[in-house]
């Protein structure tokens, strides 16, 4: 078979980021090239790894140049575990990045005048900020392309994260700078006992193994929690291993286990038992407490979940009076955040479990002017539910990354609530809503709010004024 000729397209100037984190340049043609790991600055030799009409995807040849935007990463997992993924580009680059990319989508997708550019929020902190990660086991370890070469086999009991494009192998992780203590040292812990005490790691392939996945959650008053998923319910493992955990790691609050005997890793649909502990943690965002179980979904990054809240406080004006609708509320986190500052707040949101906790922390705090319903948005969101509530004043929107359904979009012009704060994670579905809106509606200013300093990730609050 013939050999397939390589390409590499010559001199190619990175000019900024696109969507996905994937940054850009173009060819001599004018063609947009996507390459992964470079910074807006470099210039590289591009080896041509797809190529259609309009685009090429290609990784680096040879640098050229090198950005003056670019550090030294500060991970030795850096461009190998798939996370943090601009930790070679510096803090203030990503956060003119992250304010380009959201300003490219709002013009070039909703297509709509913005009255005032607000600049992005950085984070408080860049390092050690996200309150949960998860974390795999297996039984191979996933080898660099020398290690592959000198014959290293990849039969090792690992515990990291799981390498991009290779579903089945784990990449170790030594330390990790995303969650702070005692995250590294409970999870090496987990990894050493479980060797000392002969469980077997995860095989995906076969589908054989004790120790599957671990997901730890820390908050700012100090509490953790662990679920351990257990392949097997071999139940005196289970307890030796626990006990020894609880013994080495005392700073945990509690201790969940699951047994996950599916193909899949999804852990929120099975049982979890309480093995230790209260059987929850708490976090605080400003004056309010929040229970969080372990099927709890709460803001990723707690400091800055309260920056972005005091945010949509800001755009929303609230004076005490207003009816505020919150859909997509989640556990109820901003719903409960803004109750003291309006006169009712009502949320919608999907899931069952979560409207369960924002019932049970509405009850925690006291807070008696919040309600709370179940259900699609689009199907709760009717003009009869509207008569029971009253118009809102004020609507939130926080809508996964697909955005919100076209129905909801239709009916939102119908209810016409004199300010929209729409709260993002995706600006592109956000700008094409805004886009739909346009037809009654103004944008007033816009703030992009850095969650997850090095990725490409950004929130992105929009408030919206009827004409």
């Amino acid at each position: 078979m013939a050999r397939k000729t390589r390409k590499v397209i010559e001199k190619v100037e990175i000019t900024g980021i696109a969507d996905k984190g994937r940054s850009v340049g173009r060819s001599e043609s004018g063609k947009v090239i996507f390459v992964e790991d470079v910074a807006p600055g470099d210039n590289v030799d591009v080896l041509v790894k797809k190529e259609r009409s309009d685009y090429i995807e290609g990784t680096v040849e040879k640098y050229n140049r090198y950005s003056e935007d670019r550090v030294d990463p500060f991970c030795k997992h850096y461009g190998v575990c798939g996370g943090c993924r601009w930790q070679h580009i510096r803090y203030d680059a990503q956060l003119r990045h992250k304010n380009l990319m959201v300003e490219n989508a709002i013009k070039r997708i909703a297509k709509m005048k913005v009255d005032a550019w607000l600049p992005i929020l950085p984070a408080a902190r860049t390092e050690y900020y996200r309150n949960k990660l998860e974390f795999a086991f297996s039984n191979k370890r996933w080898l660099t392309k020398e290690e592959i070469d000198s014959g290293i086999p990849n039969t090792e009991d690992v515990l990291g994260f799981h390498r991009p494009a290779a579903f089945d192998k784990i990449v170790d992780i030594e330390h990790c700078y995303l969650q702070e203590h005692p995250s590294n040292e409970l999870r090496l812990a987990v990894k050493q006992l479980a060797i000392e005490q002969g469980l077997s790691f995860f095989d995906l392939r076969a589908q054989t193994g004790m120790m599957r996945h671990i997901l730890i959650r820390i908050t700012t008053l100090g509490e953790v929690m662990l679920i351990v998923s257990f392949f097997e319910d071999d139940q005196p493992a289970i307890k030796r291993l626990l006990d020894s955990v609880q013994d080495r790691i005392p700073q945990i609050t509690t201790i969940f286990y699951c047994i996950n005997s599916k193909p899949n890793d999804y852990i929120l649909d099975l049982e979890m038992v309480c093995y230790s502990g209260k059987g929850y943690i708490e976090e605080r965002l400003g004056e309010v407490r929040f229970k969080i179980g372990p099927k709890s979904f709460f803001q990723t990054n707690s400091r800055q979940a309260e920056a972005l809240y005091d945010e949509v406080v800001n755009f929303a004006e609230l004076t005490g009076t207003e009816n505020v609708y919150d859909l997509y509320t989640g556990l109820g986190s901003i719903a409960l955040y803004i109750a003291r500052s309006c006169r009712q707040v009502v949320g919608i949101e999907e899931v069952a479990d979560a409207i369960r906790d924002a019932k049970e922390n509405a009850a925690l705090n006291d807070i008696q002017n919040a309600l709370f319903y179940a259900g699609d948005v689009k199907n709760v969101l009717t003009p009869e539910f509207a008569v029971k509530h009253g118009k809102p004043d004020v609507l939130i929107t926080d809508p996964p990354r697909a955005g919100m359904h076209p129905e909801v979009v239709q009916f939102l012009l119908q209810l016409a609530p004199p300010k929209i704060v729409y709260v993002s994670c995706n600006p592109s579905t956000q700008a094409r809503d805004l886009n739909l809106l346009a037809e009654k509606y103004d944008v007033k200013k816009i703030r992009p709010v850095d969650m997850f300093p090095h990725t490409y990730h950004v929130e992105t609050i929009a408030l919206l004024q009827i004409r």
